[in-house]
């Protein structure tokens, strides 16, 4: 399967494009954002578990990155309410399942270097923000890995961000909020990939915005 291949070009879906699909084990559905490969794949997904699935043991054979972003998501190292960003390295493994609310994760797969085994798990609910570089910006670090940058940067009502060029391109998830540029809104539960060396001049209005950010990460093409 090819989707959204192409990473030399802008990729935007927003909650009006949702198309879930069944996975393999029952109770575990999939909305896929961009995937080179079948059941194994280079992948990008939402995935939507319903209350009390559970899905396979399975090894991670290009690294798995979650951001939790409904419910508690589980596996048998710990429990990880919304608002929890994982990361499980080449070759772990773990056999995730979750409780009566279900739960919504947003899914990397296969994207890891070989190197960067980092093994986390964090709770931002509990970690402490720092200033960005406007005023209404705050930043919270989760992962850093030679050129590869991830964060959660939250915008206050009416913020305006200087314009700005992505070498080794953007990808961006809409937690909260609706986040702005120049060529379009994005309300909470969009997804954004921008290719290396795009721009834009990003902004928030009267709702703000949380948005999970990746930099740094995205070939010029595959």
């Amino acid at each position: 399967m090819y989707l959204n291949d192409d990473f030399s070009q802008r990729v935007v879906i927003t909650p009006n494009d949702y198309n879930w699909v069944d996975s393999p084990t029952a109770g575990v559905e999939r909305m896929m954002l961009d995937r080179i490969g079948d059941e194994v794949a280079r992948a990008t997904s939402l995935v939507r578990y319903a209350p009390n699935s559970r899905f396979p043991a399975h090894t991670h054979g290009g690294g798995e990155e979650i951001f939790v972003l409904e419910g508690v998501f589980a596996d048998e190292h710990g429990e990880y309410p919304k608002g929890s960003y994982l990361r499980n390295p080449i070759g772990s493994s773990h056999s995730p399942h979750v409780g009566p609310e279900g739960a919504i994760i947003f899914v990397k797969l296969h994207q890891f270097d070989s190197a960067d085994q980092r093994q986390c798990a964090v709770d931002t609910n509990a970690q402490s923000w720092r200033q960005g570089l406007v005023d209404g910006l705050t930043v919270m670090s989760l992962h850093s890995y030679l050129g590869e940058n991830v964060a959660l940067v939250k915008w206050a009502p009416n913020t305006q961000f200087n314009p700005h060029r992505h070498w080794g391109g953007e990808e961006i998830f809409v937690i909260e909020g609706t986040f702005h540029d120049e060529h379009g809104s994005y309300p909470k539960g969009s997804w954004l990939r921008s290719p290396h060396l795009s721009q834009h001049a990003p902004f928030t209005k009267e709702d703000g915005a949380l948005i999970y950010v990746k930099v740094g990460h995205l070939p010029e093409a595959v």
